[in-house]
């Protein structure tokens, strides 16, 4: 039963990366099922309606998993807290504004706000985990725990130098990865430009919750390298950190952060929360 399971999930899972259709066999082959149970498994989850077949005979996802995760949200009261937020940072920056939740080992997007109006936009898929080493959301988050807890974390994820799976800038060695996380520290942000994608940069703060200080998420901000020089993010820095505070005292008021502090963290030592800045920065 377990393993009939494991492999629903990892069905849904595949589709959901694969952003459309797919064939029984291409399903059945790139998971290692035989097709035999591949097509017992997607009739199963088509009867409850998670999958459905396309008028060409290929598998999809149908929209009921998207219904539970809005549900999810709504409930959760993530949105209701974060979006007001989102929404004034990105108009403040002109850019990719979003929060991520941190959740075990990994954090994953569940809000966003695009400043940007015209010319050049980033805007990569809701509900994606960050690769932790070589994105200023992943970078940010570790920068709150030791350098051995962030070198663990970081090896569940497939370790530092995978080629062809990074930007050029990534880093390529413990050493590298470690210089990064200390100017994390230093500056109470992370960083990463041509790191994850070529041509984008990114800059991110960790959001804790105002009583305990433990890290419950990330607010970044994220375009082309083009618009965000060393200069431009240090003038943007005063926002984000705002964003961080805000969003940090709003987590009083979300059910899913209340819940999620029951879950023992990662994190060691306790920082403060960065404190509330007067008044609200001009728009860049």
């Amino acid at each position: 039963m377990a393993g009939n399971l494991e492999r629903a999930l990892a069905i849904i899972e595949l589709l959901a990366k694969q952003g459309g259709s797919m064939q029984l066999a291409a399903i059945a082959d790139t998971l290692n099922i035989p097709r035999s149970g591949t097509h017992r498994l997607l009739a199963e989850l088509s009867e409850e309606g998670y999958v459905r077949q396309d008028e060409h005979g290929e598998y999809v996802l149908a929209l009921k998993l998207v219904s539970l995760a809005l549900i999810w949200l709504s409930t959760g009261g993530v949105l209701d807290i974060s979006q007001p937020v989102l929404d004034r940072l990105a108009s403040a920056s002109g850019e990719l504004a979003r929060l991520g939740v941190v959740e075990d080992d990994h954090i994953t997007f569940v809000g966003k706000a695009q400043g940007a109006k015209s010319g050049l936009r980033y805007d990569p898929d809701m509900g994606s985990q960050p690769p932790l080493h070589c994105t200023a959301s992943g970078q940010a988050w570790l920068s709150t725990m030791s350098d051995e807890e962030a070198l663990e974390l970081v090896s569940r994820q497939g370790g530092i130098g995978k080629a062809g799976q990074t930007g050029p800038r990534a880093p390529k060695s413990i050493q590298q990865f470690l210089q990064d996380l200390a100017g994390a520290r230093k500056r109470g942000y992370g960083v990463a430009s041509d790191t994850y994608e070529v041509g984008m940069t990114s800059m991110a703060a960790v959001v804790r919750h105002p009583v305990t200080g433990l890290a419950v998420g990330v607010v970044s901000l994220a375009g082309p390298t083009s618009r965000l020089p060393e200069a431009r993010l240090k003038a943007l820095a005063p926002a984000l950190l705002e964003a961080v505070s805000d969003m940090s005292a709003a987590t009083l008021s979300s059910p899913y952060f209340k819940r999620s502090l029951k879950v023992a963290p990662v994190v060691t030592k306790v920082q403060p929360v960065p404190a509330r800045r007067k008044g609200r920065p001009k728009a860049a």
